[in-house]
C-alpha cells in the first residue's frame, strides 16, 4: 500500500481544564487538531504511510503545528507556509446532561485563504494511492471550496481512491453558499463516503423521514439513507455511516454500518461510559476505516476495525487517536476490561 494523503486545516486547540466551563479558572490547555490532520496522524500511528497537506503561517505557531504532526510519523513536506494566522478552536468539555461546546476562531486562517494554485499537485500526490478530505475544508471559504474541488479532481485524474468524511458543521458555511451546493459537486469524485445521519441530510440534501435528533434511528433508517446516497451518486463505491446514541455527554453507544452496494454490513456496538474526550471520534473512525479497507479483504473486517479504533479514541485526551494496531486488535479480540497490562 502506498501513501495516503489528506488535505485540510490544523488548528490550535484551547481547552478548559477537565470539565470546567470556559475561564472558570484562568487556564486553557493548548494542543493542535483538525479533521484531516487527525486522520493522517492516526494512520501513521497505525503503521500506514501518511501525508498531510495544508497551509500554515510561517511563525512559531505554524511551525509547531507542523512539527507536532511530523513527530507522529506523518510526511509534512507538501505543507505550504503562507498567510497570516493559524485557526483556533476553543473546547469546553461537557459532562452528564451538559453538552460539550466548541467556539471557532478560524476566519482568515492560512488554509481558508489558500487556493488551488498554491499547491504543487504532482508533488502532493507523488507515490500516493489514496486521498482523504472532509466537508469541513470546503465550508471555510469560497477559495477553500475551490481548493477542495481541485484536490479531488487531481486525485481522480491520477487514479487515486478518494474518501470524504462529509462532516457537516452548522457553525461554518458562512460565505454565501449552502453545503449541498458545494458538496453535491465534490462528492461526484468520491469513492468512499463517511458520514453520520445528519451529514447525509444537511450536507447532501438527502431527504429522509428519519429524525436526526433521535438517539437511535433504527437500522432500517440507516439502510434507507445509505441507499439514497448511493442512488444519487452512482460512481460512489460505498458509504459508511456512524451511529452514536448519546445517552449523556459522557455515556455514548457507538457503532456503524457500511453499504457497498452488495451488502449492508452492521458493526459491533460499544457502550462507552465515562468518556474522556469524544472530539476527533469521527476522524479516528475514518482513519480506522481507511486502514481496514487497505489492509483487509472483507469490508466487515474494515468496519469492525474502524469502530474499535474510534472506541479507544474516546479514552484519550486531545484530537488524535494515539493507538497502535495491536491495541485495536486486542479490543477486537474482546480485551476491553481495562486491566493493567504487565
Amino acid at each position: 500500500m502506498s501513501k495516503i494523503v489528506t488535505l485540510g486545516e490544523i488548528m490550535l486547540r484551547l481547552k478548559s481544564p477537565g470539565n470546567e466551563r470556559f475561564f472558570q479558572s484562568p487556564l486553557l490547555e493548548a494542543t493542535f487538531g483538525g479533521g484531516e490532520s487527525n486522520v493522517a496522524s492516526a494512520l501513521a500511528l497505525l503503521g500506514k504511510e501518511a501525508s498531510f497537506v495544508t497551509a500554515l503561517p510561517d511563525n512559531p505557531l505554524g511551525r509547531s503545528a507542523r512539527d507536532t504532526v511530523r513527530a507522529r510519523g506523518v510526511d509534512t513536506s507538501q505543507i505550504v507556509f503562507q498567510g497570516e494566522r493559524l485557526g483556533v478552536y476553543y473546547l469546553e468539555t461537557g459532562a452528564n446532561q451538559r453538552p460539550s461546546n466548541v467556539v471557532y476562531d478560524r476566519a482568515g486562517s492560512s488554509i481558508a485563504e489558500a487556493g488551488p494554485e498554491d499547491f504543487d499537485w504532482d508533488g502532493v500526490f507523488a507515490g500516493a494511492s489514496w486521498f482523504h478530505i472532509t466537508g469541513i475544508t470546503p465550508a471555510l471559504s469560497e477559495s477553500s471550496a475551490a481548493l477542495s474541488m481541485r484536490a479531488v479532481e487531481e486525485a481522480k485524474k491520477r487514479g487515486l481512491t478518494v474518501s470524504c468524511d462529509l462532516n457537516y458543521r452548522k457553525k461554518l458555511w458562512k460565505y454565501g453558499k449552502r453545503a449541498p451546493e458545494v458538496m453535491n459537486e465534490l462528492v461526484k469524485f468520491v469513492d468512499v463516503a463517511i458520514a453520520n445521519e445528519e451529514d447525509c441530510q444537511k450536507s447532501l440534501g438527502i431527504e429522509s423521514d428519519a429524525d436526526v435528533s433521535k438517539a437511535d434511528l433504527g437500522l432500517d433508517r440507516y439502510e434507507d439513507i445509505s441507499k439514497k446516497v448511493l442512488d444519487k451518486f452512482p460512481e460512489m463505491k460505498m458509504i459508511a455511516i456512524t451511529m452514536r446514541e448519546s445517552h449523556s455527554a459522557d455515556h455514548n453507544s457507538w457503532s456503524a454500518v457500511l453499504n457497498d452496494r452488495k451488502d449492508f454490513v452492521v458493526s459491533q456496538k460499544y457502550e462507552i461510559k465515562n468518556i474522556i474526550d469524544r472530539v476527533g471520534g469521527g476522524d479516528s473512525f475514518a482513519a480506522g476505516l481507511i486502514y481496514g479497507l487497505t489492509s483487509y479483504e472483507y469490508h466487515e473486517e474494515a468496519l469492525r476495525f474502524a469502530v474499535a479504533t474510534s472506541c479507544l479514541k474516546h479514552s484519550i485526551p486531545g484530537d488524535v487517536a494515539l493507538v497502535s494496531e495491536a491495541e485495536v486488535l486486542n479490543l477486537l479480540k474482546g480485551d476491553g476490561s481495562g486491566r493493567v497490562q504487565r
